[in-house]
């Protein structure tokens, strides 16, 4: 039997895929800042932005989309989406190699797992608790997955280059350094790990289960007007189609394509031979196929097992809701996030503000600040501190959760007050000059006033400190820095300081 020739609608598709995928993943791998921040714009096209910011014209089209050509979001939008297409290749490959089979087979749609999972997720996220969506959302688990194993390959690969090429006295590459927080490359290492599972044993399978947007988007597409039909007099019941359908929606033995299930990817349409299939116009049909009571009782205990997993989670998710909002136990976020609350609500946590921040100050949260917080980005001023002019992450953040803002906004807003331990300052320790922390203080709310005979101490006037940690990550106290940032769960304003007090600092040694 001669092999088929890509369907021309196959090769559409993995056109505008690549077309999509290629800059998202370099948005979240350009370690180099090669990219203008306004790329990052592109992202919210991704659905769950688009939820999250209250795009109206965006799901509108998303919906009429879907409505008339199927899941083409799944297969050409979303970059989760995209990446199960690579490995499933890569997996094809290896299956073909093996026994020169393909290998999915038909499987009743899960409309109980996935829909009960889907309800849950929103009804939650009504709430405020968007714990299960963060962990469930497919732009967020691609974006955790290329910011924490994507990106620090491509960092590695190229401190290889630069070693190497430096050998030779070629110093076009140069070493890049990076931070990765464990419980983000943990949360990334088990996203890649549960796509590559499913994917290598069932194809499309987190799409069609467990993926909140593609249970939300099938709601729609079971009745798109095209859609994926099979000729009765040219189907010969071979089965290929249906073994090639990686979302495992084409039921060969009764000539019928679940159109919930189908991702549009159009892969069926080249393995067909007989010129059976098609992607036509056909609004009347319906996949009706009899349930029998071993398919009921799989669904009702997939049903039983999904809600007691879930149900589970919410007692820990509102213990996290109810943490104290001591300045302790309070994160320090970004400007243009507003307060805690709203942050915590509309951020998915896709790291894509982490992976732009030019001084690296954000890091994803572990559980520091309670599973609430878990992944979510927080200052971290071990050895970073916010740029004074910087508005970068307010800029690109694609669910709005950081809000747009000018550079003058920016430099009003107090995410926090810097807190100052005397009994911990060399000044007073070791009775040694220092002074590093007002050097290094835009706005000179940190000061040098006298302490003993010509040693001078810092002092905080918090009503024009903005926060941005400029003082504690140069204080050289370790393990505890004598001077801390403690965070506004609310934002407030600060006072402007006097131009002739502003000042551009760079950290690069301790000014002692």
């Amino acid at each position: 039997m001669s092999k088929k020739s890509p369907h021309v609608l196959k090769v559409l598709r993995i056109i505008l895929a690549i077309a999509v995928f290629a800059p998202i993943l370099l948005i979240f791998v350009d370690f180099r800042d090669v990219l203008p921040d306004s790329v990052a714009r592109f992202l919210e096209i991704q659905l769950t932005p688009a939820i999250f910011s209250y795009a109206a014209v965006l799901l509108i089209i998303y919906f009429l989309l879907t409505l008339f050509f199927g899941r083409l979001y799944c297969s050409i939008i979303c970059p989760a989406g995209i990446l199960q297409d690579i490995l499933n290749r890569i997996a094809c490959i290896g299956r073909k190699k093996k026994n020169g089979t393909l290998r999915f087979r038909y499987h009743k749609p899960p409309n109980i797992l996935r829909y009960v999972i889907l309800g849950i997720t929103a009804l939650l996220a009504c709430f405020g608790l968007t714990e299960l969506c963060l962990l469930l959302d497919p732009y967020s688990n691609f974006g955790r997955i290329a910011t924490n194993l994507f990106r620090p390959v491509a960092v590695w690969v190229n401190n290889l280059l630069a070693e190497e090429l430096s050998k030779t006295g070629n110093y076009s590459l140069y070493n890049v350094s990076i931070r990765i927080s464990t419980a983000a490359l943990t949360a990334a290492i088990i996203a890649f790990l549960t796509f590559a599972v499913m994917v290598f044993f069932r194809g499309r399978l987190f799409c069609n289960s467990i993926c909140p947007v593609g249970s939300l988007l099938s709601l729609v597409s079971r009745y798109s007007l095209f859609r994926i039909t099979i000729d009765e007099n040219r189907c010969n019941k071979c089965g290929v189609c249906e073994r090639s359908c990686k979302a495992e929606a084409i039921d060969s033995k009764n000539g019928a394509a679940d159109a919930s299930l189908c991702v549009s990817c159009f892969n069926c349409l080249s393995s067909c031979n007989k010129d059976a299939l098609g992607f036509r116009f056909a609004p009347t049909a319906v996949f009706n196929k009899k349930t029998s009571k071993a398919d009921f009782s799989e669904s009702r205990r997939s049903f039983f097992a999904s809600t007691a997993i879930i149900a589970g989670s919410i007692p820990l998710a509102l213990r996290a809701q109810d943490a104290p909002d001591e300045p302790s136990a309070t994160p320090v976020i970004p400007p243009g996030s507003l307060n805690i609350e709203r942050f915590k609500d509309l951020c998915t946590g896709c790291h894509l503000c982490v992976v732009q921040c030019p001084s690296k100050v954000l890091l994803p949260a572990g559980l520091q600040y309670g599973l609430g917080y878990m992944l979510k980005p927080y200052m971290s001023y071990i050895d970073s501190y916010c740029n004074f002019n910087c508005t970068v992450c307010a800029h690109v953040c694609p669910t709005d959760a950081i809000k747009p803002i000018s550079e003058d906004e920016k430099k009003v807003i107090q995410i926090g007050v810097a807190n100052f331990y005397i009994d911990r300052c060399v000044v007073k320790t070791d009775e040694k000059d220092c002074g590093a922390c007002s050097e290094h203080c835009p706005t000179q709310a940190v000061h040098m006033v006298p302490y003993k005979g010509t040693l001078t101490i810092p002092q905080v006037e918090p009503e024009i400190c903005v926060g941005c940690g400029g003082c504690e990550s140069i204080c050289p106290v370790v393990p505890q820095r004598a001077i801390i940032v403690h965070s506004n769960p609310i934002h407030k304003t600060a006072e402007k300081p006097k131009d002739d007090e502003v000042k551009d600092v760079e950290i690069n040694d301790f000014g002692f």
